[in-house]
């Protein structure tokens, strides 16, 4: 997985090969002070108390979460096969920076779906980071209903370092750069969800987020029809190469 500039990659080898790859990093590796412990929330609607409302802003963001759409596409977008499996599914995540693409892979690796301390309902997923990949460590997107006060909110929680297997130029940039690049993507990933939520809950217009060529998923695409369009696109096989790149960038 290494740096292309403004060109296609083979995205059907590229996510094929992730499942002959490994985790980066053991638990007993993770200790501060080398590893960043994160945590982000960000408030999404609020229901009526009690179980989440069918319909409402919690069953809302659970699908927008599992379909990896709050993600901000200006930064990170992924790739995967919408045959497997919440648990266990590869995706292959593509990072941008100032015209530069990083293809790395990271997996599925738990998901939960429970009534916690029987005040919250909880629902989501975490995935750790696999090898040729510029981190080390492990994200987890949760929805949280608290259900005394009907609130919903997006909780992001995590560790990571910086992969030691970066060279000196890659870690160079890491340095002056992925940490405060890391920091806003939080920011923008709730702020992205939420806005999305909203705009399901009020009907209004919003930015249809993900490609679809029969199994094969981009999210979030960057193409903006209505809501309700069906859009189906035909990706070049093999290698759907440029054409998932539907804003232009």
């Amino acid at each position: 997985m290494r740096a292309r500039l403004l060109r296609g990659v083979d995205y059907v080898s590229a996510l094929g090969n992730l499942r002959h790859r490994q985790v980066n990093f053991t638990a007993e590796q993770v200790q501060p002070p080398e590893w960043h412990f994160d945590t982000y929330r960000q408030y999404l609607a609020r229901e009526r108390p009690g179980p989440p409302e069918p319909g409402g802003a919690w069953e809302i963001a659970c699908r927008l979460v599992r379909d990896y759409e709050f993600s901000v596409p200006a930064i990170v977008r992924a790739v995967y096969d919408g045959r497997d499996p919440l648990l266990g599914r590869d995706l292959l995540l593509e990072g941008r920076f100032h015209g530069l693409r990083f293809y790395m892979g990271v997996r599925v690796t738990h998901v939960v779906d429970e009534t916690r301390g029987g005040s919250q309902q909880v629902w989501g997923w975490a995935y750790a980071t696999l090898e040729g990949h510029l981190e080390r460590g492990r994200m987890s997107y949760e929805l949280v209903k608290d259900l005394e006060s009907g609130k919903v909110e997006f909780v992001i929680t995590g560790f990571s370092q910086r992969s030691p297997a970066l060279g000196p130029i890659t870690r160079l940039g890491w340095s002056l750069f992925g940490r405060r690049t890391q920091l806003r993507f939080y920011r923008q990933c709730g702020a992205r969800l939420r806005r999305l939520v909203q705009d399901r809950l009020t009907g209004a217009t919003a930015a249809a987020t993900v490609l679809h060529d029969g199994d094969l998923v981009l999210a979030p695409s960057g193409i903006h029809p209505t809501v309700g369009d069906l859009l189906t696109v035909r990706w070049h096989h093999p290698g759907i190469r440029g054409a998932l790149h539907g804003d232009g960038k």
